[in-house]
């Protein structure tokens, strides 16, 4: 029980170490690529649900989106990255970083259905995919409504 805490310590001390270590404009790359490749997987879900669907093309995607869902992404919201650019200028609004209960949400329900779309993506069945995709969608849009700057 011991060595647990002491490895559970020293790992939250690494990650603590690293969060602060990361550059402004590393962390702001490192999330855009990171939703782009979301972007990218929720359209080939997108393309089968309106098209002929394929259980694994669905899947792989659907397993994209929850690795990086659950990847701890939230350490890529360093100080300071409300402003600059990674790839493009940031489009973060200031309220994300002063929000932290309802931003705290939104991440809690995205992770909670990004997970539940890749468990129903693996069942293959098209209309219960249809709906987890819906709800993951939902998940996007409220924090795009309230913490992202339109172009």
């Amino acid at each position: 029980m011991k060595s647990k805490i002491v490895l559970a310590l020293l790992a939250t001390t690494l990650a603590a170490g690293a969060h602060a270590q990361v550059k402004v404009e590393d962390a702001i790359k490192w999330r855009q690529s990171a939703y782009a490749t979301m972007g990218w997987s929720m359209s080939r879900i997108k393309a089968n649900i309106d098209g002929t669907y394929n259980k694994d093309d669905v899947a792989k995607a659907a397993n994209v989106i929850q690795a990086i869902a659950n990847s701890g992404m939230g350490a890529l919201y360093v100080p300071g990255s409300d402003k600059g650019k990674g790839w493009a200028d940031t489009r973060v609004k200031p309220a994300l970083f002063t929000d932290g209960p309802k931003v705290g949400k939104i991440a809690g329900d995205f992770n909670a259905a990004a997970n539940e779309l890749a468990k129903v993506a693996a069942s293959g069945d098209a209309a219960a995919v249809k709906d987890a995709f819906g709800k993951l969608g939902g998940t996007c849009k409220a924090c795009h409504d309230d913490y992202r700057t339109k172009q």
